[in-house]
């Protein structure tokens, strides 16, 4: 069968794997849709330090079932599903938690193990979730913005708050979306006006352009002098991290997704007198996968605007190379296997 292959950075084809067959408890996969994630394309500059090579990316599924392994039930040939992309151990600090999110010895497909980019792979039947009402690239769609509503819920978002978004990339856009599923208020930040309108139709109220508006004023000016409630970093850069911990209330919430390449200086002085609480979010957990479904089958989020580019298997690699040189102008990119 055809995969998708990252060889080493800056090197991805088209390789011939293996066809898998389903173990007990598994599903053999026609996998229809994949869409390229942030980590595919760190993974492609050479800046991911989690991956190594050669490797098939590929974590955000639309597959159909075409065979069952011995013992499964409930589930049948034709039906249509997503994959939730992560391994637990159940045994570290984080799975006795039930935080199995953020496993110490998690693998996720694309990254650490070998991922879906490719014609068939098997799943076992616990990491399936189906949805009657969605599309395969709607499913596909969903891990990535499972991610934003994980750390939504990280930041115990309510109707009550006001949320500033820092990034409008396709994990800042399922932030907003996210906030926007609990009601809040949500201010967009990024440093692109093209990236005003998608902010808009996924749930931001207002946006700013931090490239030339001065963000702190700005958002005084829209939170009456205070301060947004939470702050959410979705870029992973020095400047937007320290820009949380200046920007937020008195008494606020940062939650962290964006992974910064480089030590980062703080004035500590913010975390002690505002008393702030600061979070990590990794991955999602099954809860924010059903909220996201819940979300995408109301027909509410604006797919047309989300997704830049789908493109059959034959370019997926001149789509990351694309990518790769301009990614300012890419938001999501889904590849169709059955082009």
């Amino acid at each position: 069968m055809k995969a998708i292959e990252i060889s080493k950075p800056g090197v991805v084809c088209i390789a011939e794997r293996e066809k898998p067959t389903p173990n007990r408890g598994e599903v053999l996969l026609k996998v229809n849709r994949v869409g390229y994630c942030g980590s595919d394309l760190g993974a492609f500059k050479g800046l991911n330090p989690l991956v190594t090579y050669p490797r098939v990316p590929g974590h955000e599924i639309g597959a159909t079932i075409v065979e069952l392994g011995a013992d499964v039930q409930g589930w049948t040939i034709g039906q249509e599903v997503l994959v939730i992309p992560y391994s637990s151990c159940g045994e570290c600090s984080a799975c006795q938690k039930e935080r199995f999110n953020c496993c110490m010895n998690n693998e996720t497909l694309g990254v650490q193990r070998e991922g879906m980019l490719c014609e068939y792979a098997t799943a076992p039947v616990e990491k399936l979730i189906a949805s009657e009402k969605l599309s395969l690239q709607e499913l596909a769609l969903v891990e990535p913005l499972t991610v934003g509503f994980h750390a939504v819920a990280r930041g115990q978002v309510s109707e009550s708050d006001t949320v500033a978004v820092i990034g409008c990339g396709a994990i800042g856009l399922g932030v907003i979306a996210g906030a926007k599923f609990r009601s809040a208020r949500v201010i967009a930040i990024d440093i692109e006006d093209s990236k005003s309108s998608v902010a808009q139709a996924c749930g931001a109220s207002e946006f700013i352009n931090s490239s030339r508006e001065n963000v702190g004023d700005r958002l005084k000016e829209l939170t009456g002098g205070h301060g947004p409630d939470v702050i959410i970093e979705a870029v992973g850069h020095p400047a937007t991290y320290r820009m949380a911990v200046e920007e937020v209330c008195f008494a606020g919430r940062v939650v962290y997704i964006g992974w910064a390449k480089a030590p980062i200086e703080y004035e500590t002085k913010f975390f002690v007198l505002k008393e702030l609480d600061i979070r990590g979010s990794r991955n999602a957990l099954p809860e924010d996968f059903r909220d996201v479904i819940t979300m995408l089958e109301s027909g509410s989020f604006p797919l047309d605007s989300v997704i830049t580019k789908t493109v059959p298997m034959l370019e997926a690699p001149a789509a990351m190379d694309a990518w790769a040189a301009d990614p300012g102008s890419i938001t999501k990119i889904q590849i169709d296997l059955d082009a």
